[in-house]
């Protein structure tokens, strides 16, 4: 299913600057843009596009209340300094299966001062031995320190 279509469906005969929650997961987008969402969902709190050929991120809208973003399983490699400009009060981000291959790309996500989850998909153990799991605050400055997984298949360790 086109995303235009599935964005009707959601709908449900709701106003979008009555939405709150929008689930896009599994459509089909244009030239692996985000079409039809536009800044008439301003009361948008949570976004899920994850498995939708999404390439590129230019083409979204400013969501001021957005909080939550979920953009799995695209194609995603860049762009992603556009996120604080458009989303700036994100406080989770899932970047996880996308085609992002180094640190570089995920350091705009600095400038989201509000950015505090990070949702992996198996616990793993930090060098104190405490475990990071599903849910726990982690804030960029953590992942820059520690590891970030931003493919399903690379971790990329940081050089500290």
């Amino acid at each position: 299913m086109e995303m235009k279509k599935r964005i009707n469906m959601e709908l449900r005969n709701r106003a979008p600057e009555e939405v709150t929650e929008l689930v896009l997961d599994n459509c089909l987008c244009v030239n692996g843009e985000i079409e039809v969402l536009n800044d008439t969902f301003k009361e948008l709190e949570f976004l899920s596009t994850a498995n939708v050929e999404l390439s590129s991120l230019a083409q979204l809208p400013s969501l001021n209340k957005l909080r939550n973003l979920e953009l799995s399983d695209n194609i995603i490699s860049g762009g992603l300094e556009v996120l604080a400009e458009k989303c700036p009060n994100l406080t989770y981000l899932n970047l996880s299966g996308n085609k992002i291959k180094d640190l570089s790309t995920v350091e705009a996500l600095q400038n989201l001062k509000n950015l505090k989850r990070y949702e992996e998909e198996e616990e793993e153990e930090d060098e104190g031995g405490s475990e990071l799991g599903e849910g726990e605050e982690v804030g960029l400055s953590y992942l820059m320190k520690e590891e970030i997984q931003v493919n399903k298949y690379s971790v990329i360790n940081t050089l500290y």
